[in-house]
């Protein structure tokens, strides 16, 4: 593999890491293992903190395709916590509302849950990155200021119910690009005549990279090393 040139990188994020801290560990390791002092490193597509999942990183000048990549269709496994929302819509923050969930039933859900399937207009969550007069919206709700933001047009290809037990709910989404499946779970939970919040989520693919064919961060570290390590090894050989 040649990282200078450029690599694409499909990488299995971590609980609790930022996009940021996983491209600057895998940056990080490679300027380090290759004695280098730059390297482009650039990922396609954000996930939360509290989410897991695909990743698409590329180095060198493969990071002019990382456009392309953010504009492919992107898979999801959400859940859903029913009865209660966050000024965040996830666990980043304490609960701040509880609705009553008696009357949610399995055919309401299956009726509520076709409304979201193709064109939609959502609003993104005020604990977003979406900028407002230049400054990001979490900014904004950090500082205790309230932010007006716009709705904007996105397509749900694919969702369907996997799981449904009280609280719980968990659903598979398949959508474009700059869906919030917060904001998501937000509008589920309004459908319902409740609240809801994400408590766990996990992005399964993006375009045709797949989970289960992205590295273990660990496991890529291990082979940015084993790869130079051999590539040395035959510089050396070759030389002789």
């Amino acid at each position: 593999m040649d990282f200078e040139k450029g690599e694409v990188l499909h990488v299995a994020k971590p609980l609790n890491w930022t996009s940021f801290n996983l491209v600057s560990k895998v940056r990080w390791k490679l300027q380090k293992t290759l004695k280098i002092k730059k390297l482009k490193v650039g990922h396609a597509g954000t996930l939360d903190p509290l989410a897991t999942g695909v990743m698409i990183i590329c180095t060198g000048k493969c990071t002019k395709q990382i456009e392309t990549f953010q504009y492919q269709t992107k898979e999801y496994i959400a859940t859903l916590g029913l009865g209660a929302t966050t000024p965040s819509f996830d666990l980043e923050l304490p609960i701040d509302g509880t609705y009553p969930t008696e009357h949610i039933t399995r055919e309401l859900v299956d009726e509520v849950i076709p409304r979201f399937l193709g064109e939609i207009w959502q609003v993104p969550p005020v604990y977003s990155a979406v900028k407002v007069d230049g400054k990001r919206a979490y900014d904004y709700a950090r500082d205790g200021q309230e932010v007006e933001l716009k709705a904007k047009l996105l397509v749900i290809d694919e969702i369907e119910v996997l799981d449904f037990s009280l609280p719980v709910l968990k659903i598979r989404v398949v959508c474009s690009k700059g869906t919030y499946i917060r904001a998501l779970a937000r509008d589920i939970g309004l459908a319902l005549d409740s609240g809801a919040h994400l408590i766990g989520l996990e992005r399964t693919r993006i375009g045709e990279v797949l989970l289960q064919d992205c590295w273990q961060i660990d496991d890529l570290i291990q082979h940015i090393e084993e790869t130079e390590l051999k590539n040395l090894t035959n510089t050396s050989a070759t030389e002789e």
